[in-house]
């Protein structure tokens, strides 16, 4: 089991936001700066060069806050760069291959909709957290199926594991997500694309 904490604000990146190495990098830095509690690097672009120079890079970042990397749906990134661990899609391999591949120590996420019985499949493979949303309209994924708010008390109760909800989140309407069960927020625009990220950040801490 990992022994970072995973409650607060898990910081998600976007390229078009970031696109470029020492943008990407400040922007992190400012969130980790503000108090998020981790961060994934999530780039769906095909440019591999890209992806593991920036995935090293920001594996040290958060070395130095004592925050987790976590590589989002690409587990051969996640071992290559060294990070902290992954989050899986439900496309993306079973959480008990990525265990195997790296380690007891390493976080593992999984994405799983409005399911408790996928969050429960996933618990039972070794996963540190599971994640559901979207709870509010996305812009990262527009046609993302709804998750009820009733489903994190649910989960929190009945799967035992940290619950991360994701979609649409911002600061006006994440205490309802926090007071529902959450133990952290995944949110991407809402963060990274403020003026102020640091602060921003800060501002998300205050919802728990």
């Amino acid at each position: 089991m990992t022994a970072f904490s995973l409650h607060g604000l898990y910081a998600i990146t976007d390229s078009q936001l970031m696109p470029d190495d020492r943008t990407l990098i400040a922007s992190v830095e400012a969130a980790l700066e503000g108090g998020a509690a981790a961060v994934q690097y999530r780039d769906k672009s095909q440019d591999a060069e890209r992806r593991l120079r920036q995935a090293l890079l920001l594996r040290d970042l958060c070395q130095r806050f004592e925050r987790p990397l976590l590589i989002n749906d690409d587990l051969e990134l996640a071992v290559a760069s060294g990070a902290h661990g992954v989050h899986l899609g439900q496309s993306d391999g079973s959480v008990a291959a990525a265990r195997e591949r790296l380690g007891p120590d390493a976080v593992i996420g999984a994405t799983c909709h409005d399911s408790l019985a996928l969050a429960l499949e996933a618990r039972d493979q070794g996963a540190d957290y599971v994640a559901f949303g979207a709870f509010f309209p996305s812009r990262t994924k527009p046609g993302a199926k709804p998750a009820p708010l009733s489903l994190l008390p649910r989960a929190a109760d009945e799967v035992g594991l940290p619950v991360v909800a994701i979609g649409g989140i911002s600061v006006d309407n994440a205490r309802q997500v926090t007071e529902a069960g959450a133990s952290m927020i995944a949110v991407i625009h809402a963060l990274f694309a403020a003026a102020d990220i640091r602060r921003q950040a800060q501002r998300f801490r205050q919802q728990f």
